[in-house]
């Protein structure tokens, strides 16, 4: 079965920088397109970044400039690399598969890593 786990997340100061990874297994890897989405508290789910199978990347305005989606496929895993943080990057950040939908009942999503920019 699909299985997604994020990790790297934290507690930073504005302006400093935090990679987020998630390992997955169970599905083929190397041709699936895969996302991140993120939920600040009190608010909905906010599309972050998308990956292709081929390695083309797109972004939302709000994080554009300062994060970076990879992929590494021998590994089976996906990253965010964050920079410049800001308080409103404060949120629940999910790794996704098969993002049809900002709904956590559709497609395949992991059990999230927590993000706080905070001084």
């Amino acid at each position: 079965q699909v299985q997604l786990v994020e990790s790297g997340g934290g507690l930073v100061q504005p302006g400093e920088s935090l990679r987020l990874s998630c390992a997955t297994s169970g599905f083929t890897f190397s041709v699936s397109a895969m996302h991140w989405v993120r939920q600040a508290p009190g608010k909905g789910l906010e599309w972050v970044s998308d990956i292709t199978n081929e390695g083309a990347t797109y972004y939302p305005d709000s994080v554009k400039g300062r994060f970076t989606t990879s992929r590494d496929d021998a590994k089976s895993t996906l990253y965010l690399q964050m920079n410049d943080l800001k308080p409103e990057d404060t949120a629940m950040y999910y790794c996704v598969k098969d993002l049809s939908a900002l709904d956590r009942s559709v497609g395949f999503w992991g059990p999230g890593t927590q993000v706080t920019v905070s001084s």
